[in-house]
């Protein structure tokens, strides 16, 4: 099987586990702080927030940025469910906000559209979460300047976008946003096994972030409500969560990462093979928004025919081709269906997910087995 998506194992990942292993400290050691720093330098943020997953570091975003119940947040219909759940955790409304027709992501005229009129009604929300499908930066300007019109906050969902760049500008960055977040599950451009980081420019909100990863506990004299009794002395300021990651994971994530730069070029190299091989069947190729460089996370066709998608995508798998489909719309999920929402709130999003197919794009994936994914996919659709 030729797998979607896989993670690169190297010698020096294994050194850097095996060390942390020999050492006093497996977790809540020195690595963590090292791999939040590493990352932060690399996209531009002050402050990087490692815990076990993105969606706990959504769930930690969202409780940072003081969502609760009465409040609104509202992300694109096209993502994994934990974009949208990060709310339900909080006790928060969630409603969703259609996709461009072209890059996939949020778009910028529906959110402005929407904003307008929630803002008629008294019900705007309180955090918009972006999402940065298969590795493209939305259009994080204009989004940022209808926040600040609305007074809306904003949390960059990047884990998709690791290594990607708007403008010039590093996703991660918090150029345009509050907070953002990035995910090292295996699939994805660099991996700490599990693993996820919040990354923020405000000096407020990543301490808090921090504090809550670890059950909302404090150490720091100045946090505390009560006086200091002795070095052994802490207080639970809040109601937190054992969300931390492993001095483990932090080693696998710190050695991933200097070959970051190395693994978004491979990516960008195979879409763009893609992009040549592909012309001139009956679908249609990502594109990629004008100044900006995707990670290239996922690499996505939409059949001209949904009603083939089925079959090809079944012929593929019989082929020993690990095509997969991203993603059913958050909406259009039973949970969500019982909170309202049905078929036809968000037509493009549902006219995509009904065409979309994910072709194998990873970095171990060699040319000879990308002509074999794209013969077996032509062969599928004749």
């Amino acid at each position: 099987m030729i797998p979607y998506g896989h993670q690169d194992i190297q010698q020096a990942d294994i050194d850097a586990v095996v060390a942390v292993l020999r050492s006093d400290w497996l977790t809540q050691g020195p690595s963590v702080p090292r791999f939040e720093a590493a990352v932060a330098t690399k996209v531009g943020a002050r402050y990087g927030v490692a815990v076990n997953s993105a969606t706990s570091a959504l769930h930690l975003a969202c409780l940072a940025l003081e969502l609760g119940p009465g409040d609104r947040l509202w992300t694109s219909p096209i993502t994994f469910v934990a974009s949208a759940n990060c709310a339900r955790y909080c006790g928060a409304d969630v409603d969703f906000v259609d996709i461009d027709p072209i890059t996939r992501n949020l778009d910028p005229n529906a959110l402005e559209d929407k904003l307008e009129a929630a803002e008629r009604l008294g019900q705007l929300p309180k955090v918009v979460v972006p999402v940065h499908f298969a590795g493209q930066s939305c259009d994080m300007a204009a989004i940022h300047a209808l926040a600040e019109r609305y007074g809306v906050r904003i949390l960059e969902d990047a884990s998709h976008a690791i290594g990607g760049a708007d403008h010039q500008t590093p996703v991660g960055s918090c150029r345009y946003s509050d907070i953002t977040v990035f995910s090292f599950h295996p699939v994805k451009i660099i991996t700490t096994g599990e693993g996820g980081m919040a990354l923020t420019n405000d000096a407020a909100l990543a301490p808090r972030m921090a504090r809550l990863r670890s059950h909302g506990i404090t150490r720091e004299p100045d946090e505390m409500e009560g006086e200091k009794a002795g070095p052994w002395y802490y207080e639970q300021i809040e109601l937190g969560y054992n969300y931390r990651l492993t001095d483990i994971q932090a080693a696998l994530g710190l050695a991933q990462l200097s070959r970051l730069d190395g693994y978004v070029a491979r990516r960008e190299a195979l879409a763009q093979r893609y992009d040549g091989r592909l012309a001139g069947l009956p679908l249609d190729i990502p594109t990629v928004a004008p100044g900006v460089r995707s990670a290239w996370h996922l690499y996505t066709v939409t059949l001209h025919d949904p009603a083939r998608r089925r079959a090809v995508f079944e012929a593929l798998r019989a082929a020993g081709i690990g095509v997969q489909v991203h993603y059913i719309p958050v909406h259009l999920q039973p949970y969500y269906r019982r909170l309202g929402f049905k078929p036809g709130d968000f037509p493009v999003a549902e006219d995509y997910a009904s065409r979309t197919l994910t072709l194998p794009l990873h970095p171990g994936l060699t040319e000879t087995e990308q002509d074999r994914v794209v013969d077996r996919l032509m062969e599928a659709l004749e």
